[in-house]
């Protein structure tokens, strides 16, 4: 993915200037909305989440490295890692509860937005069930390179593997998942 190449691209003090940080988010906010609505397809939790990952994002900017990956290579681990601490927190809710609470209201034309967005996204929920075949770290570096768009060095680099190790799993891992998705779409439910 294209990305400016001006003095953005050191997004370290974007935790600290708002003007800064507010180029980033209208620059990322797509891209961030449509990776949490492949993974989540509550229109309510997509749009929490899509805020938790600019949250965290001003919190960590300061520890983003450009020789380590690019910034949307960065940005999806960032929101790799709500979407997890976020799927933790509901099970543990679940456990202690028996239910999901917190829910913010949203208003009509924000739930028909990200309903849109949920069902556009509806193909790339099937091929995550379909990932959901593979070990958790095969399973995130398909997603990284087949769905985020990542390059197989930059994915690499956001789950700590080596480029080599990466190639090797993902070769293995597209024919799992082309096997999977060869099924009726009946047997992924």
């Amino acid at each position: 993915m294209n990305e400016p190449s001006h003095a953005d691209d050191d997004i370290c003090g974007i935790g600290a200037d708002p003007v800064a940080f507010e180029v980033f988010y209208r620059r990322h906010l797509e891209a961030v909305g449509r990776f949490v609505a492949r993974r989540v397809d509550d229109p309510h939790l997509a749009a929490d989440l899509t805020a938790d990952v600019f949250l965290a994002v001003i919190e960590s900017a300061a520890g983003y490295r450009p020789d380590r990956g690019s910034q949307i290579g960065w940005l999806y681990g960032v929101a790799r890692n709500v979407i997890g601490d976020e799927r933790r927190r509901a099970a543990q809710r679940l456990r202690v509860t028996g239910r999901l609470a917190g829910r913010r209201d949203l208003g009509p034309d924000d739930i028909a937005r990200i309903e849109e967005r949920i069902d556009a996204e509806s193909a790339a929920r099937r091929t995550h069930r379909a990932l959901s075949e593979l070990p958790e770290g095969t399973r995130a570096l398909v997603e990284l390179v087949a769905v985020d768009g990542l390059s197989v060095a930059e994915a690499a680099t956001v789950l700590g593997v080596s480029p080599v190790a990466a190639r090797v799993r993902l070769h293995r891992a597209r024919r799992v998942v082309r096997a999977v998705l060869a099924r009726p779409a009946t047997t992924l439910a």
